[in-house]
Order: structure tokens, then C-alpha cells, then sequence
């Protein structure tokens, strides 16, 4: 018997409970663990802030558009094309902006170094003599070592003792640079949602061809490549950038969904099911929320349910006039 959290959430949702069966016609109540992810605040609210005046520069801008006679059409067959190019009005005056980046830094490119007697070097691609590709260390320093550092100087000493190699990734933090001065110009927020760690990524490139781990140099372009999010540098990217936004987090996915109702969701969502539904829920519910493989699960072993709630973090970037973004209270 699972004595384990996750064990009591199965127990709880099991598709027996007292009081009758699902189809047999009995008002079956199912109801949801101890949540597994935490429970929602009790304020749903952050600082308001003012909406931005309404601005018609688009739509007079669409109404001065000119109309141009479509290229062999008659001259009385009324096929006509608008075309407006001016779009300067579009963001006059500025508006607030939203960015949501789920599952998106982890598809940018990234530069790993190893350390060697030479001190930290790039890890280049090259050519065997058998043609294959093999991995080789840079023999001369490369533009890449401006942002590993800067990755030091984020880090501790400590850190940077017990790793022999580190994972930098610049378009990360340009884009955060770029995200982080948009927000801090015309308001708004992003959050973003990821696998990766809140500090430095050693190895964590790999590839994934077929739902398998392969080498990475096996069929260059036949598999999926990713990598961790380096958090801690998307941090520290955008709070560079400006002292008008703040960064909250990282936090778990399984804290985040639980500040915003998960489990309340599921046990509402659970009241009036039948039984294929209800396991969707429960198998759905541990993928968001769960730490690895689904204790309850009876099926094929290559479809387990593998939880992601402490793999995926999250992270939000805000302007400060906006207040603090609830789930990170």
C-alpha cells in the first residue's frame, strides 16, 4: 500500500468509492485528495492599475488606407484591394504587453564550455576521418566566452567549484534584455514556464528521437534537441535591463497551478464524470502536478504517466506599477 501523498490522491480518486458504481445509475461523488499542489491564496487580486486611454490611430489609419484596382481586373467589375502600410500608430501611446513563453527558451541555442589546464573552454563540432562528427575542445578563445562571464560573476565560487562544465545560452538573455525593456517601457508582464534549474546548467543537452535518448551527433536533423533553462540568468538578464520590473520566482509548476485552483478545478471537474473521463483526470492531474512516475498506474509500463510538476519552473517578469503577480505572493 502507497503511504506517499501521491498515494492518498489515488485513493481518493479511485474509481470505486462507496455508495455505488459509475453506470450504475447511483449519484457517485468523487472528490480529490490532500492536493498534492498547494492550495489557492486567498486573494485573487494584485494592484490595479490604470487602463491605458483608448486610441483610434488604428482604425483612422485603416480608414485612410487608399484603394487600388486589382491588376486585369474590369474597370467595372468592382474587384477592388485596400492596403494600408502604415502601422506607426499601432503601439501610440504605448499599451501594456503580455508575454507567455511555455516550453520556448528551451528550443534556443546554447554554447557549453569545459573546463581544461587551459582554463574553460568552448566545445566545438568537427570533422573524424572517417567523416563522422565528433566532439573537440576550441584551441582558442571564442566570442561565446563574454556571456559564460558573465555566468560567473552570477555565480558563487562554490557553484563554479563542483561543475566541470557549464551551458550558456546568449539569445536567452537577449531576448529576456528585450522582454525586460518592453515591460519596463509600456507595462505589462511575462511568465514564463520551462524544465530547468535556478542556477547553472552543466550538461543537459540531449537528444530525442522516437520518445528515445539518442547521441547527440547521431543523424544531425533527425532528432529533437533541448535543453535546461538556465533561470538564474534570466533573472539576473532582466533585472539589468531596468530598476522599473521585477522578477518573481522560479517556483514549481506544481506550486503555480496550486496558487491558481488546480485542485479545486479537478474536484469540481470530478463530481460529474464517467469512469474513462475520471481516469483521464487523475492521469492528466499527475502529469501537471506529480513527481515522477504515477504510483497508481496498472497499464502498459511505456505509457506511465510521468509527472512534471517539479521539472517545470516558472518564472514572472513585471512591471512594478503592476504590482506582484498573485501565484508568486
Amino acid at each position: 500500500m502507497f503511504r506517499s501523498p501521491a498515494a492518498a490522491l489515488l485513493r481518493r480518486l479511485a474509481p470505486r468509492l462507496s455508495g455505488g458504481t459509475v453506470g450504475s445509475g447511483s449519484s457517485t461523488r468523487r472528490t480529490l485528495p490532500p492536493h498534492i499542489a498547494p492550495s489557492v491564496p486567498s486573494r485573487f487580486s494584485s494592484t490595479p492599475t490604470s487602463s491605458p486611454p483608448p486610441s483610434s490611430s488604428v482604425g483612422e489609419r485603416d480608414d485612410e488606407a487608399e484603394d487600388h484596382e486589382l491588376p486585369g481586373a474590369p474597370e467595372n467589375s468592382g474587384a477592388r484591394l485596400s492596403i494600408s502600410v502604415d502601422r506607426s500608430g499601432l503601439y501610440s501611446p504605448p499599451v501594456p504587453t503580455i508575454i507567455v513563453a511555455h516550453e520556448f527558451f528551451d528550443a534556443l541555442p546554447i554554447h557549453q564550455f569545459q573546463k581544461g589546464s587551459r582554463g574553460w573552454c568552448e566545445k566545438m563540432v568537427d570533422l573524424a576521418e572517417d567523416s563522422s562528427f565528433r566532439f573537440v575542445l576550441s584551441p582558442q578563445p571564442t566570442a561565446s566566452l563574454i556571456f559564460l562571464s558573465k555566468h560567473c560573476q552570477w555565480a558563487s565560487s562554490e557553484e563554479l567549484e563542483k561543475v566541470e562544465q557549464i551551458e550558456v545560452c546568449p539569445k536567452a538573455m537577449e531576448i529576456t534584455e528585450q522582454i525586460a525593456d518592453r515591460i519596463s517601457s509600456d507595462g505589462g508582464g511575462a511568465i514564463i514556464v520551462d524544465y530547468g534549474k535556478n542556477g547553472i546548467v552543466s550538461d543537459s543537452l540531449q537528444a530525442i528521437r522516437k520518445h528515445k535518448f539518442v547521441h547527440i551527433l547521431d543523424g544531425p536533423g533527425s532528432a529533437d534537441l533541448s535543453a535546461y533553462v538556465d533561470f538564474a540568468a534570466i533573472k539576473h538578464s532582466a533585472e539589468e535591463v531596468s530598476d522599473d520590473i521585477s522578477v518573481h520566482g522560479p517556483m514549481t509548476q506544481s506550486q503555480l497551478l496550486g496558487s491558481l485552483g488546480i485542485n479545486f478545478r479537478v474536484e469540481a471537474l470530478m463530481q460529474n464524470c464517467d469512469e474513462k473521463q475520471a481516469e483521464s483526470l487523475r492521469t492528466g492531474y499527475w502529469r501537471l502536478v506529480g513527481d515522477g512516475e504515477a504510483p497508481f498506474w496498472e497499464g502498459p509500463d511505456d505509457q506511465t504517466p510521468i509527472g512534471m510538476g517539479t521539472r517545470y519552473l516558472a518564472m514572472a517578469i513585471v512591471n512594478k506599477k503592476q504590482g506582484s503577480p498573485v501565484p508568486f505572493e
